[in-house]
């Protein structure tokens, strides 16, 4: 059992905390037994599919991580230097990621709701 002292809007509660084994084991706090809160993710991510790039091919990468909120473009459409491909939320900011250089897009590896990881290959580029 271990025992903790927690402040709660300026008041002082002990508690004590028993492992029992199972994930609905009790919580006691001061004489009074409540069952704990299991939180589950309220969100899941879209599936961001594997990127293999080909010879020739320009990998355009996550410069933050975050979640996609917008593809401004598809497979085949031509886009030029600093041109707006999609749009990616990180931190409550939305972030514009733009072509580097002008060129095609060859496959997208992210959709709209997808999770993703600095370094993560959003898109490919035929350059």
């Amino acid at each position: 059992m271990q025992n903790f002292r927690v402040t709660v809007n300026g008041k002082v509660f002990d508690v004590s905390v028993e492992e029992t084994g199972s994930a609905k084991s009790g919580v006691i706090t001061q004489a009074i037994q409540a069952a704990p809160t299991v939180f589950q993710p309220a969100v899941a991510s879209a599936p961001v599919k594997e990127a293999v790039l080909g010879s020739g091919e320009k990998p355009v990468e996550a410069p933050l991580s975050g979640s996609i909120l917008e593809l401004k473009v598809k497979p085949g459409d031509h886009v030029t230097f600093g041109q707006v491909m999609l749009t990616l939320e990180a931190l409550k900011m939305e972030n514009e990621i733009v072509a580097p250089q002008d060129g095609t897009v060859k496959d997208i590896f992210v959709q709209k709701g997808s999770m993703v990881n600095v370094g993560d290959v959003l898109l490919s580029l035929s350059v």
